[in-house]
């Protein structure tokens, strides 16, 4: 009987099985041989390198740009991000009606076409566009958006977390209506306040919804291509540099698919370090509130 249930085990995983072997570990072992050769992508002949083009990539100072932008990105886009998913979702769930209309709205930007929305925010932006004109007009000032290093990261910045924050609303609109009302029945017969309630109650019972939020938020600012590519190209200086840039513009301006290989890889192991320790974080916070 039991080799019977185990035959049925196998089944019924074998699609997910083939699934990972054929879109994960082939294309992972293929990038990790291709990491080791010199290619072009056209030649038939490849040269074997070994870990040449790691120690290159290490070298490198458009490498070292594309570590440090993700975490430029990060210390905007997600306390903003947050912040702004969670009043989102808050309004949501305090309306009685309409809540599904609501909630589409909200999350219609994350629909939203990259390419379309970076060249929208771009013409804002523009010397003679409205923004711009607004600003030199009252406030006197005449700020260089996409050509200053740290406005051209916050610009993107604030255009990830406009994109995304209905998307993470969502998540925490699920978990505020997953929280037991008997808590917040209990807690205002002992006199709390709601400023007491959203942070005594409220804010640790979303502990899931938030840790799945920064997971997902750490791994997205690893993977920006769009917006810095339409807008900034990944300059100036290299402020907006991102891994996916590095990688695109190696193999296809470069041709050298070894290369761009060797810098995908140092991309995984950064995000993995990163996912890893927001992780470790977030289950130390947890386990103060008793989640495990």
């Amino acid at each position: 009987m039991q080799r019977y249930f185990s035959r049925w085990g196998w089944l019924l995983a074998s699609p997910y099985l083939l699934f990972t072997l054929v879109f994960f570990v082939v294309p992972l072992g293929w990038g990790v041989w291709l990491s080791t050769l010199s290619w072009d992508l056209i030649s038939p002949s490849r040269e074997f390198l070994g870990l040449q083009n790691f120690a290159e990539a290490l070298r490198s100072p458009r490498v070292h740009a594309a570590m440090l932008t993700p975490f430029r990105f990060m210390a905007i886009f997600i306390p903003v991000t947050v912040a702004a998913a969670l009043v989102i979702a808050l309004v949501i769930n305090s309306v009685k009606r309409f809540q599904g209309a609501l909630a589409i709205a909200f999350f219609l930007p994350y629909l939203a076409s990259g390419v379309a929305a970076a060249l929208v925010v771009r013409g804002v932006l523009d010397y003679f566009g409205p923004f711009s004109s607004f600003v030199r007009t009252v406030f006197r000032a005449d700020p260089d958006w996409l050509g200053n290093p740290t406005l051209a990261v916050v610009t993107i910045s604030l255009m990830m977390a406009w994109k995304f924050s209905g998307y993470d609303a969502l998540i925490f609109l699920a978990g505020l209506q997953s929280i037991p009302h008997e808590l917040y029945e209990a807690a205002n017969l002992d006199g709390a306040t709601p400023w007491v309630n959203f942070w005594q109650i409220t804010f640790p019972m979303l502990y899931p919804s938030l840790y799945t939020v920064l997971i997902l938020s750490v791994g997205a600012m690893f993977s920006v291509f769009t917006e810095p590519f339409i807008l900034t190209n990944g300059g100036p200086q290299l402020a907006t540099h991102t891994w996916t840039l590095e990688i695109y513009y190696q193999l296809f301006s470069s041709l050298r698919a070894g290369y761009a290989s060797s810098v995908a890889l140092l991309n995984a192991v950064q995000v993995f370090v990163a996912v890893f320790l927001v992780r470790r974080l977030m289950e130390w916070w947890g386990g103060r509130y008793g989640w495990q």
